[in-house]
C-alpha cells in the first residue's frame, strides 16, 4: 500500500473521529463509522492507526456507559446521565477531529483501552 501524505494523514484521522457523529442518526454508526475507516486506512498511515483506535476504543466504552445508565433509568438519575453522556460525546468528538485535522495525537478520557 502506498503511504498517506500528512494533509492526508490528518484527514482520515479527523474521519476517524467524525464518523463518530453518524452514530446520532443511524444505530451503531458511532462504532461503524471509525471502524470503517480505520479498517481501511490503518495499514497505510501510522497516525490513522492511532486515531481509528482511539476512536473506536472511546466509542465502545461509551457504549457500556450507555447501557449502565439505560439500566439506571429505573431508579431515574438514568436518563439525565445519558443526556450528559450525550453532550459529552458530542463535545469530546469535536475536540478530537480539531486536534486529530492539526496533527496531534488525542486522548479521550474516561476511555477503556480495548483495542491496542
Amino acid at each position: 500500500m502506498p503511504k498517506m501524505d500528512q494533509a492526508q494523514e490528518r484527514n482520515w484521522g479527523m474521519g476517524c473521529h467524525l464518523a463518530a457523529l453518524s452514530g446520532f442518526i443511524i444505530p451503531f454508526g458511532h462504532i461503524i463509522g471509525p471502524l470503517v475507516i480505520w479498517l481501511m486506512k490503518k495499514d497505510e498511515s501510522e497516525f490513522v492507526d492511532d486515531q481509528g483506535k482511539e476512536s473506536l476504543n472511546f466509542q465502545i466504552s461509551v457504549t457500556i456507559y450507555l447501557v449502565i445508565a439505560a439500566i439506571l433509568i429505573l431508579i431515574v438519575i438514568g436518563i439525565f446521565l445519558m443526556a450528559a453522556i450525550g453532550v459529552f460525546v458530542l463535545v469530546m468528538v469535536v475536540i478530537a477531529s480539531v486536534k486529530a485535522s492539526s496533527g496531534e495525537k488525542f486522548r479521550y478520557p474516561l476511555t477503556l483501552r480495548l483495542i491496542q
